[in-house]
């Protein structure tokens, strides 16, 4: 234990803590006195309650207190203070040697009973090794936030207290999730939902995402997720859409390139259908299909028709839409 104490040494902090205990014993006395005046000019009253009609009372409780403050020079919450604090505790339950600040915080409990009990069971304080009331200690019997939070519940909510303001909590928030000991030791679910409170914002997103897509395993763990992998495919193919519908604005020549090559496409496509039934159906001379081969062969003749129909339609109308019947036939719905 060090042996001095601030400017002084450890035999004279404890002579100053004694006089000083005698000092506090006083003003707690002189503060129970004055609430009990306090409390003679204005006796404490039911909540709602009021003077009775008929009498000559010309003040207000407020008012009356307020004369009372200002004739001695105190603030009327000071006056008010004391007031409740001697309507709480009765001459015969204050503690000798409890500071009326301590009498105060305690004077919360509702109950009487237990308010008497409680403040002879002064708790233990580990620095002194001597059982005595400090503020703090009358808080933690109330439930109320203490000066000097010690065990983790206390200080977490002394943060969250403090981080009521946006602006601060947003300011503690990154100073916090920079520390990587910190960020690593919140469970993966936590993160899950930090990550996803911080990406609302579709900037963020993107760039947080491409960020992530970059590390090779990272991008394979999340390819193997079938949602994912639709959607970043989904995602590449509108992408070139998009950069194929600014070339073609750019270059109109893009377009009867295009035009070109899908004609092409379909022309083959239909000499290669022609094509392949050429050389498969003489193949099948001879061969015997059961009832549930040719249902199936007659479901594709339906479809091939179906989109033989749906091509001449749309060459010859100019409507290429697809509706909803052909997409079925289509599908095989």
């Amino acid at each position: 234990m060090s042996e001095r104490v601030g400017n002084v040494s450890r035999t004279r902090y404890e002579q100053l803590v004694t006089e000083a205990r005698q000092l506090v014993a006083q003003v707690a006395k002189a503060q129970f006195a004055l609430g009990d005046k306090a409390l003679e000019i204005e006796p404490m009253r039911p909540v709602g309650g009021s003077v009775a009609k008929g009498t000559d009372d010309l003040f207000t409780v407020e008012e009356s207190l307020q004369m009372f403050a200002d004739d001695i020079g105190v603030a009327l919450s000071t006056v008010m203070d004391w007031r409740w604090v001697s309507s709480r505790w009765p001459a015969g339950e204050r503690e000798d040697g409890v500071s009326h600040t301590v009498h105060k915080i305690l004077a919360s409990i509702p109950d009487e009973a237990e308010r008497w009990v409680a403040i002879k069971d002064a708790p233990f304080n580990s620095r002194s090794g001597k059982r005595q009331w400090t503020s703090d200690g009358a808080k933690r019997l109330v439930g109320q936030q203490v000066d000097r939070p010690v065990t983790v519940q206390e200080k977490v909510r002394a943060v969250r207290d403090l981080t009521r303001d946006d602006e601060v909590a947003v300011k503690v928030t990154a100073s916090l999730l920079s520390r990587p000991e910190t960020a690593a030791s919140l469970p993966a679910a936590d993160r899950v939902r930090v990550v996803q409170e911080l990406t609302r914002d579709d900037e963020v997103a993107s760039s947080v995402t491409s960020q992530l897509l970059q590390r090779p395993r990272v991008a394979r763990q999340a390819m193997r997720n079938d949602d994912t992998r639709f959607t970043v495919n989904r995602a590449q193919f509108d992408n070139s859409e998009e950069t194929r519908e600014k070339i073609r604005d750019r270059v109109p020549a893009v377009r009867e390139i295009e035009h070109t090559i899908e004609y092409l496409d379909l022309v083959g496509s239909c000499h290669q259908y022609v094509a392949t039934l050429g050389r498969l159906v003489p193949r099948m001379r001879d061969q015997e299909f059961t009832e549930d081969e040719r249902e199936t062969i007659r479901r594709g003749i339906a479809k091939v028709r179906g989109a033989a129909d749906w091509l001449e339609a749309a060459i010859d109308t100019g409507q290429f839409t697809l509706d909803e019947q052909l997409a079925q036939l289509l599908k095989g719905d």
